[in-house]
């Protein structure tokens, strides 16, 4: 892992894709002394996803795509968009939810969990690995509203479309993943 991310960028994307992570460090660390704590913890839970994307050497596109998504998401929880725009909360379970399915692939199959071979089992995993991040997200959500504040919005309804958007999107990052490589060829394997 640390091979990968001592690798210098080598293309453009690789570059936006570190310029990401860099803005995310900032934000966060800005954050901690301008925000509630709240919005700082919110923030900071995007971090390891940003900085593990690179560390597992997933490929440049989709480092880009995982680091801006993952930030996405926090930051959408931060300045409200999840309650000012319809839809927007779906949209990002489905983003979010699916690069992080990408991403546990990855992880399962250097740790030899999982074969890399085979069509179907990209997607029988990705997807059952999506809808446990999609419960688990959603119980961190309830004890955020129960223990926390009740500013989190928390119904029934809110609770299974994140986690049917979050499994659609874990089942088309699966689709992918057993038709294209998800990690760089010049990887450091871990």
């Amino acid at each position: 892992m640390y091979a990968n991310l001592q690798r210098p960028p080598r293309s453009v994307t690789d570059w936006l894709a570190d310029l990401v992570r860099a803005v995310a460090i900032v934000v966060v660390i800005v954050s901690l002394f301008t925000l509630p704590f709240t919005d700082f913890a919110v923030l900071s839970m995007s971090l390891p996803a940003v900085m593990l994307s690179r560390m597992i050497g997933l490929r440049s596109g989709l480092d880009l795509i995982t680091c801006v998504t993952v930030f996405v998401a926090a930051g959408s929880n931060v300045i409200d968009l999840y309650r000012a725009w319809t839809g927007w909360d779906l949209i990002v379970h489905l983003a979010c939810t699916g690069v992080l399915a990408a991403v546990a692939l990855v992880l399962l199959e250097d740790a030899r969990v999982i074969a890399p071979t085979g069509r179907r089992i990209p997607i029988v995993i990705a997807t059952i690995t999506g809808l446990a991040l999609s419960a688990v997200w959603e119980m961190v959500e309830w004890f955020g509203y129960r223990f926390i504040t009740d500013a989190i919005f928390v119904t029934y309804d809110d609770t299974i479309g994140d986690m049917m958007a979050g499994g659609a999107g874990a089942l088309a990052a699966g689709v992918l993943a057993s038709r294209f490589r998800l990690t760089r060829t010049d990887r450091a394997r871990l």
